[in-house]
């Protein structure tokens, strides 16, 4: 069982950065796969990254790529999104998740626990 709580949202103007933090308590931090999600008013959850169990692979959505950076700390059990370049269409619901398979996973079905999500809203 993990339970995860995401820090760090908030309001930013477009070209902006914000840092989201996960904290996860439980067992086994280092054993999951963790991975950001985001859902926009209307619309459904999607893939935004995914890091490994050792932080050493990465994935992104095509539509963050280079712009936003995932990574963990297995010794402080938490797992960050850096969000550089920001844009209007970035603004949603940020949540983090926790996958206890040893695959990189980029659908939501996959995962198993939910954090209750930060809000992010890009605007001038």
């Amino acid at each position: 069982q993990v339970q995860l709580v995401e820090s760090g949202g908030g309001l930013v103007q477009p070209g902006g950065s914000l840092r989201l933090s996960c904290a996860a308590s439980g067992r086994a931090f280092s054993n999951y796969v963790m991975g950001w999600f985001r859902q926009a008013p209307g619309k459904e959850r999607e893939f935004v990254a995914v890091i490994s169990w050792s932080g050493a692979n990465t994935y992104y959505a095509d539509s963050v790529k280079g712009r936003f950076t995932i990574s963990r700390d297995n010794t402080k059990n938490t797992v960050s999104l850096q969000m550089n370049s920001l844009k209007p269409e970035d603004t949603a619901v940020y949540y983090c998740a926790a996958d206890r398979t040893n695959v990189i996973r980029t659908t939501r079905t996959a995962y198993n626990y939910w954090g209750q999500g930060t809000q992010v809203t890009v605007s001038s």
